[in-house]
């Protein structure tokens, strides 16, 4: 099953969080910091629609997201995040 997300939409997928500090110490799962980083999955038809919008954010980016934004679904055993594109702060670039 595929999710296309209507709109200005976007549908990303956590970036899994560290299981060990900076030191080697193994964190357990509730201690682990939740991440605000995530890779986009689909965009909605208002980025290809919108010459403005075209570009900004891509299939396959890592971006950050605002830590209350969006609805969480799960979709054959996956979980994603669907948000307005105005929910991710910015695109990390390696």
């Amino acid at each position: 099953m595929n999710i296309r997300p209507l709109g200005n939409r976007i549908v990303i997928e956590k970036v899994e969080a560290e299981e060990k500090t900076a030191s080697g110490i193994v964190l357990p799962q509730s201690a682990q910091e939740q991440p605000q980083f995530a890779v986009v999955r689909a965009v909605g038809d208002e980025f290809e629609n919108n010459e403005k919008l075209k570009g900004m954010i891509q299939i396959g980016d890592k971006v950050l997201y605002g830590k209350f934004a969006g609805t969480e679904v799960k979709v054959d055993g996956k979980e994603y995040i669907i948000v307005r594109y105005t929910d991710v702060l910015a695109v990390v670039e390696e």
